[in-house]
């Protein structure tokens, strides 16, 4: 089911339904872009307008950060679960693993991908890779890049490349690409190679993960998240007032 919060489109899924439309897409071969909407990019659409065509033009928008999730719900939509990027790259994996499906996963620095991949092979005994490729590359390399991606046989492409180069990426090559379900992960490849710590399950339950990241990385981070979220409540709360008055001026018994 989908919705519209803040102007933006989500869909109300939770971790199975994913999981299930990631499955038919990789087994039928049939395109499905997945996108994780979390309070920051949800800010940043509105003034980058190649972020806000990918997340438009996504098959799938997931409610990734428990902000969306609070915000959601506090505007009367009936979200049934976040669903966070990073932990459904790894029930994607689990599934890869188990189905015979081959993920590749590009971007990052070539040993944090590299050391995600092969400790998602330890996690997940079975998985074969498609192929592992870095961020690293030129725009003139970018064809042979898009080429290597068709012709390994790809079920599934997960794209850890900032914004907006991975927007930029998406727009230029998606119908060349080949690999039926292709997910924008963020920072998970660094996650999973353990070069950044997940927040504990307490705080993640909490909505502070965003602090958790200040926490480890202030100097990047701090600024991002006091913007965004300074920014969100902002929306929000006009979007809240909008709402309120909106129901005080209709009239009695409908």
């Amino acid at each position: 089911m989908r919705a519209s919060f803040l102007g933006c489109p989500i869909d109300l899924l939770s971790m199975e339904e994913t999981v299930e439309l990631a499955r038919r897409a990789m087994r039928d071969g049939r395109r499905l872009q997945h996108v994780a909407l979390n309070v920051a990019k949800l800010v940043n659409m509105r003034t980058d307008p190649t972020l806000a065509a990918d997340v438009v033009n996504s098959d799938v928008v997931g409610v990734d950060g428990m902000g969306i999730l609070w915000g959601a719900r506090a505007l009367g939509l009936p979200v049934k679960s976040r669903v966070a990027g990073v932990d459904l790259l790894n029930e994607l994996l689990a599934l890869c693993a188990r189905e015979g499906f081959k993920p590749y996963f590009l971007g990052a620095a070539p040993d944090v991908v590299r050391r995600a991949a092969a400790r998602a092979q330890a996690r997940h005994p079975g998985l074969r890779f498609a192929g592992v490729r870095d961020g690293y590359f030129s725009r003139e390399q970018e064809a042979g890049v898009v080429r290597d991606i068709r012709e390994s046989g790809a079920h599934c492409l997960f794209i850890g490349m900032p914004t907006p180069r991975k927007e930029r990426f998406l727009a230029a090559h998606r119908d060349e690409l080949g690999a039926p379900f292709v997910m924008g992960v963020g920072g998970s490849f660094d996650v999973l190679a353990g070069a950044v710590r997940r927040a504990p399950k307490a705080v993640q339950r909490l909505g502070l993960e965003w602090l958790y990241r200040v926490y480890q990385e202030p100097r990047r981070m701090a600024w991002r998240y006091a913007r965004t979220n300074a920014l969100f409540a902002g929306i929000l709360a006009q979007a809240l007032v909008r709402r309120r008055l909106g129901a005080a001026s209709e009239p009695a018994g409908g």
